[in-house]
């Protein structure tokens, strides 16, 4: 883990509930990332995980409780806003613009960085630092001979690695990655966890993620959500010897 300043949150969710009606998903969620950690959330299915993740991209506002980014309160902001403050987000469902090319689908979040538009008297080809960026993001996605392909044709974990690197190129500073290897091979999620690993060197890292060999390999601290509370944070090894833990979610794995 980068070390930075641990005086203030990266990302942190004070007291935060959120209801649907007379169903209430989360309730009095504490949660703190801290600058420079990779941190996983787990929790069985129907915990609330997929909120959680809504409510801190700006798909929900919360109906109780406070959401801040770097210090400022971003609940409730719209997502394009929470975005430009500083985070992105992947999705469990890859969401990727399938009839355009991989560069092409790179170059509109660093195009969306730099606030540039397209027009009708701007080649967007000729813009040198646009294209040179987005070519720096494909190389660290290992996606640089997909580059003129179409996003459509790229094989599913290769899609997986394009939104990541859209992720990227809207230079936030915090990620949020929905299950990024669900659905994958042993050695696909082997390779995406090291891609993970590498692109994150120095950014803060809130995942969410099934597969118990990524969370302990690749994440600082893990937290347990379940019943829309958090159960327990702590270290991987801490987490797999906590008896709460085992009996609440860890032991169904195994069962």
């Amino acid at each position: 883990m980068t070390q930075q300043n641990s005086q203030q949150s990266a990302l942190k969710l004070a007291n935060v509930s959120k209801s649907f009606g007379p169903i209430k998903v989360l309730q009095g969620l504490n949660l703190d990332i801290r600058p420079g950690e990779r941190h996983a959330v787990i929790g069985p299915n129907g915990a609330g995980k997929s909120t959680l993740f809504n409510l801190i991209s700006g798909m929900f506002a919360p109906t109780s409780g406070d959401i801040s980014l770097a210090g400022n309160s971003i609940a409730g902001l719209a997502p394009h806003k929470i975005n430009r403050a500083g985070l992105a987000r992947s999705f469990q469902i890859t969401n990727i613009f399938h009839r355009l090319s991989v560069f092409e689908n790179l170059r509109i979040g660093v195009l969306a960085r730099h606030n540039v538009r397209f027009g009708l008297f701007r080649s967007v080809g000729r813009m040198r630092r646009i294209n040179d960026e987005t070519a720096e993001i494909l190389e660290r996605v290992g996606l640089q001979a997909r580059a003129d392909n179409l996003a459509g044709d790229l094989t599913y974990s290769e899609q997986r690695a394009l939104e990541i690197g859209m992720t990227l190129s809207t230079g936030a500073d915090v990620i949020l990655l929905d299950e990024p290897t669900a659905g994958m091979s042993r050695e696909e999620t082997a390779k995406a966890a090291d891609l993970i690993r590498k692109v994150t060197e120095g950014k803060t890292l809130l995942m969410v993620e099934h597969d118990m060999s990524v969370v302990f390999s690749l994440c600082d601290r893990v937290s347990v959500l379940v019943y829309g509370s958090i159960l327990a944070t702590d270290t991987p090894h801490g987490i797999s010897q906590n008896r709460d833990v085992q009996e609440a979610y860890l032991g169904q794995e195994e069962a």
